[in-house]
């Protein structure tokens, strides 16, 4: 995430809501919901945002993660 220069950074582990689910690893870390301020994201789409996100993260979604949610903004833009 250092590589985005979040000005803000949310993170939020919803993984108990997730416990028992058949496709939940069970770890206890498996689904977070993810707020970015950054100003890498100025000027690019919110596809173009995610995938930045996807390929800084590939490797803990690669096996640890199981679901993330993402709210990705430019800064100056309303979030809330």
């Amino acid at each position: 995430m250092v590589a985005l220069e979040p000005t803000r950074l949310d993170i939020l582990n919803e993984s108990e809501q997730h416990a028992g689910h058949r496709s939940s690893p069970g770890t206890g870390n498996s689904h977070f919901r993810l707020l970015i301020v950054s100003p890498v994201f100025t000027g690019k789409s919110r596809v173009a945002r995610h995938r930045l996100v996807n390929e800084i993260l590939a490797e803990e979604l690669g096996g640890l993660v199981h679901a993330m949610a993402l709210r990705t903004y430019a800064p100056g833009e309303s979030f809330e």
